[in-house]
């Protein structure tokens, strides 16, 4: 029977399924658990049969492609953020397993998402990697939602918005990241990102730093908040103007890493150490973090989980299936920058 004649009949008679339950498998479905799908798999294999994805793409008009869209800084020539990359390369590497390729767009402009890539065939369904300025980026998505279109976010569940959300736990983590400074007395504590509701994940990161100084009773600083959207310069920028505005403080959480390492820029331009005379926390983990000088200090989004759970997600949706949004729980990585010994917890 091995051989170009065997069939999906004969795998499903061998591993005892169903043809349904084949198919399910050879596309990497996330509705057959991992055990069935490898011994499908392997009853394939060992007859030699192999999918023609282009004969089954024209029968089902599937492309086996994902869309993945990544809506970075306005300025084209702003570096890329290395969360996103990481990001990247989980969701890339999440798809390949299920047999699906990937095509990457960098979003500022178009606001027709369905049309530019569900229409057109290039890809049955999108994952939305953040979604940008919320307020500019609303009522795309409620056009992509009406449009019927098969799409997941990365990015904070937001009252009243269409879709399905898998993000992390942005204002626990904020809460475990100021909790830790608490710890270590330090009392005046800044606070370097957004407060807007134009960037909700900034937004939450603020409302944890807020609920852990009140917790601990202490009444957040007007003067220890300061807006900066997350790059190093803005945080270089941001860093200066706190120092130059006689505000006493001795901590900094900062809403992501790049803001942080250039707050430590700043500190370090005008002689103040890190952490003897400032502790410093960022959020998301990118890879220069943990090879800073001195080593930050932050709050680590589980990227590898997050790419699994949204091609996992979007793969149920383009099946007909339902699914749930997620909140994943971050974990705080203690380095040098706070003054602690390194651990994760």
């Amino acid at each position: 029977m091995k051989g170009s004649r065997s069939t999906s009949k004969d795998i499903a008679r061998i591993a005892q399924v169903s043809q349904a339950t084949v198919s399910r498998a050879l596309r990497n479905s996330p509705l057959v658990n991992p055990e069935t799908r490898d011994r499908v798999v392997s009853v394939a294999r060992e007859l030699g049969y192999r999918v023609d994805r282009r004969a089954a793409g024209l029968r089902t008009r599937r492309s086996h492609t994902l869309a993945l869209l990544i809506f970075e800084e306005a300025s084209a020539d702003a570096p890329i953020n290395p969360f996103f990359l990481s990001m990247l390369g989980h969701i890339t590497r999440a798809a390949s397993r299920r047999g699906l390729d990937v095509l990457v767009s960098f979003q500022q402009l178009s606001d027709d998402w369905h049309t530019d890539y569900q229409v057109s065939n290039r890809a049955d369904g999108l994952i939305l990697l953040g979604y940008g300025d919320y307020l500019t980026s609303a009522p795309r998505l409620h056009k992509l939602a009406d449009s019927g279109a098969h799409f997941v976010i990365w990015g904070p569940i937001v009252a009243g918005m269409p879709g399905h959300y898998v993000c992390s736990d942005n204002r626990g983590g904020a809460e475990h990241a100021v909790r830790h400074l608490l710890s270590l007395g330090r009392r005046r504590i800044a606070y370097v990102g957004s407060a807007s509701d134009q960037w909700p994940e900034f937004q939450l990161r603020h409302a944890g730093y807020v609920h852990a100084l009140r917790e601990a009773g202490l009444e957040p600083d007007p003067r220890l908040l300061l807006e900066a959207q997350s790059s190093e310069a803005a945080g270089h920028a941001a860093g200066l103007a706190l120092l130059d505005s006689g505000a006493d403080f001795d901590a900094v959480f900062a809403a992501s890493d790049r803001i942080a390492i250039g707050i430590i820029g700043a500190l370090r331009n005008r002689d103040r150490s890190v952490p003897q005379d400032v502790a410093v926390v960022g959020f998301d983990d990118i890879a220069a973090a943990a090879h800073f000088n001195p080593p930050l200090t932050t709050v680590q989004q589980d990227t590898e989980r997050a790419g699994e759970m949204l091609v996992d997600n979007l793969l149920r949706l383009i099946a007909g299936e339902t699914a749930e949004s997620a909140l994943i729980e971050p974990k705080l990585v203690v380095r040098a920058s706070c003054g602690s010994r390194a651990v994760s917890r």
